[in-house]
């Protein structure tokens, strides 16, 4: 009876040590992750999650980290577990700035950028946060849970437990993140900006034929309006875009370390 107790101590021991280490990993990524890790939400709800997730993901991986003595992981775990979770959760917050960026873009290209500039925690144009917060949702609503599972089991297979990320990859991957990041924003952002170039070019064209005509006063209510209806007509089909592009990244979040 009492080696039985041994024995199940001892193994109850390696789990605790196995969850700890999927904990710092799941902890540092929440912290920056898009949607679980935006400053709006509660620190406890957070917390919540991330031990929800420790729970889950445990298991799966768990033939890798139980070959770990005692009731902590070793010392480099703390450091390269964290630093695997921040490079996972900058890594798909990167998707998600590319929203604010494009909002940024069309909103100064349509003279939108003072409307409810504080209306989020950043200030920021009205567009980038009806981008954001539609797009968070969406992504939220599409079963975003159940990827994020996905993307830290095959995690482990790129950043391998207790190995920290080589730094020449790391900055190589970062780099090839942050160009997608913008190249994303601005094709979100070309129907705002084409049709800003139109009507400027437009309106050029008016106060050269009609210099006497206040130009500024007609057109900035029609550009005003006529974004707010743009925004209606190509938000159905910007945000689907997105979400692929988003969902791409959940399977292939650490491509190219």
């Amino acid at each position: 009876m009492i080696g039985e107790l041994a024995e199940l101590l001892d193994l109850s021991q390696a789990w605790l040590t196995a969850g700890i280490a999927v904990f710092l990993r799941v902890g540092a990524a929440f912290a920056v992750m898009p949607a679980i890790g935006e400053s709006f939400i509660p620190q406890r709800i957070k917390l919540a999650a991330a031990l929800a997730f420790t729970f889950i993901l445990t298991p799966a991986v768990a033939p890798d980290l139980l070959p770990m003595d005692g009731t902590l992981p070793p010392l480099r775990f703390f450091l390269t577990e964290t630093v695997s979770g921040l490079v996972i959760g900058i890594g798909l917050r990167l998707i998600v700035i590319a929203l604010q960026v494009a909002g940024s873009m069309a909103a100064q290209a349509t003279s939108l950028s003072q409307i409810m500039g504080g209306a989020s925690p950043d200030p920021q144009p009205a567009l980038g946060g009806i981008l954001l917060v539609s797009g968070l949702a969406l992504a939220v609503a599409s079963g975003l849970h159940v990827h994020l599972v996905r993307t830290f089991i095959t995690s482990y297979d790129v950043l391998p437990a207790g190995v920290f990320p080589l730094a020449r990859d790391t900055g190589l991957w970062g780099v090839q993140r942050v160009s997608a990041t913008f190249s994303l924003a601005f094709s979100l952002a070309a129907p705002f900006l084409i049709a800003s170039l139109l009507y400027n070019l437009m309106l050029g064209v008016i106060s050269k034929a009609m210099p006497q005509l206040m130009v500024a006063l007609v057109g900035a209510p029609a550009i005003t309006w006529g974004s707010l209806v743009l925004l209606l007509l190509t938000l159905p089909f910007l945000l689907p875009i997105w979400l692929r592009v988003f969902q791409t990244g959940l399977a292939h979040s650490l491509g190219g370390l």
